[in-house]
């Protein structure tokens, strides 16, 4: 029996030996807290322009010589390049260490927004801003991944939501400083701007992101594996048409403010910075329910941004019905680490490719929501019917969430 309890107790020492090599060495809490404040900076700089694209758009109309509904297009052109460059430059990129795919990626982001500041042309304006888009979502992708991969898994949705959350401070501070600094130096001022905190991000990336390894087997075709996925696609489908709601009001709500409210550019500032806070405050509490609740906590999201963008039409003719309003429509942007951890769990080993794609889901949802509020307008409906296609829009969302909850269930082994 010697032999055999020895054979046991070696067996059962290399079985715990094996367990522990396999549990990954987390990095320190300083260490951890520094790259998520660097990868944070760079959703600050793509949240200041994604947002303050949209609360400049009546200056930069003017500047360019168009109306509000067309100067919309450059807003759509930015989601389209995001949209394309998701994809793209996650697949291309699968090979590359993720701390240097996110300096390529964020030093092409600050030369984008550069030009944009340069357009000469409205046509030009809106090459640049679909330039600017390319890296946005393979950025917030990767970054997503390597916030992930250095915290316990328990709590990856907070680390997720951590860079969301930089994109989130930007609508609470970046936005109306912005917003003031456009009518101050002119909306060019807005990308210069970003393009200041895109060289930035690149630096403290540089400085503090681990220095992981390319993936071994990486590549663009276990990457494009996720197109495969049926999961994938529903959850991608979610972000995009339930996302559509809150940018179908975003977009013109410094136009509605104007209109419909009657009040000025002092004030709308003032408004943009209760959406933001709404973001904020969404974003925590979104993610804190992703990893209590998981996919379930996107329904009820999307259940609490319908409601809030029905009122919205009633509220806009009185500032103090709208800041409430509001701060509920951008709690409901707590929607997106749901989503991108929802796409950890279901892409298998495409995780590059398929979290990049959750930013081109969430732009198709930028240029979609616009898109078509920009129509409702232009056919006499008026401002507030971009609150009631934002209500179409959300539960278009909720619908496709319950398809993906049904399929879930039944392709469970």
């Amino acid at each position: 029996m010697a032999p055999t309890d020895s054979g046991v107790c070696a067996d059962t020492d290399l079985a715990r030996a094996q367990i522990k090599d396999a549990t990954p060495v987390l990095p320190s809490g300083r260490a951890v807290a520094l790259t998520l404040t660097a990868l944070a900076m760079g959703g600050f700089a793509i949240g200041v322009t994604e947002f303050a694209a949209m609360s400049v758009l009546p200056d930069f109309a003017r500047g360019l010589g168009v109306d509000e509904p067309t100067a919309g297009h450059a807003i759509s052109a930015y989601a389209a390049g995001v949209v394309v460059g998701a994809p793209l430059l996650a697949v291309l990129g699968a090979r590359v260490p993720r701390w240097l795919l996110l300096i390529v990626l964020m030093g092409l982001f600050a030369i984008g927004n550069g030009l944009s500041a340069l357009s000469p042309t409205f046509e030009w304006m809106l090459v640049f801003r679909f330039l600017s888009g390319l890296p946005h979502g393979a950025y917030f992708g990767v970054a997503a991944l390597v916030a992930a991969s250095i915290v316990p898994r328990e709590i990856r949705t907070r680390a997720v939501s951590t860079i969301l959350m930089g994109l989130t401070i930007a609508t609470v501070i970046g936005v109306p400083v912005a917003t003031l600094l456009s009518q101050t130096w002119g909306w060019r001022s807005t990308f210069v701007i970003v393009s200041v905190l895109a060289v930035l991000t690149v630096v403290l990336v540089a400085a503090f992101a681990p220095r992981d390894a390319a993936r071994p087997g990486a590549g663009a075709l276990r990457e494009l594996a996720a197109l495969k996925n049926r999961q994938v696609w529903l959850t991608l489908g979610v972000s995009a048409i339930g996302f559509g709601g809150m940018f179908a009001v975003y977009a013109y709500l410094a136009s509605t403010l104007r209109e419909v409210t009657g009040v000025g550019p002092e004030v709308a500032a003032w408004v943009f910075a209760v959406f933001g806070v709404g973001m904020f405050t969404g974003n925590l509490l979104g993610a804190w329910a992703g990893d209590r609740f998981g996919f379930k906590a996107a329904a009820g999201l999307l259940i609490w941004s319908a409601i809030a963008l029905a009122l919205y039409p009633a509220a806009s003719h009185s500032l103090w019905t709208l800041f409430p309003v509001v701060l509920a429509i951008g709690a409901g942007g707590g929607l997106g680490s749901i989503l991108q951890t929802r796409l950890m769990d279901v892409a298998g080993e495409a995780q590059t490719l398929a979290a990049a794609l959750n930013h081109s889901a969430f732009n198709t949802a930028n240029a979609l929501g616009p898109l078509l509020a920009g129509m409702a307008v232009a056919s006499g409906l008026g401002w507030g019917a971009t609150g009631w296609v934002a209500v179409g829009l959300t539960l278009g969302g909720l619908v496709i969430w319950a398809l993906a909850a049904w399929d879930g269930r039944r392709t469970q082994p």
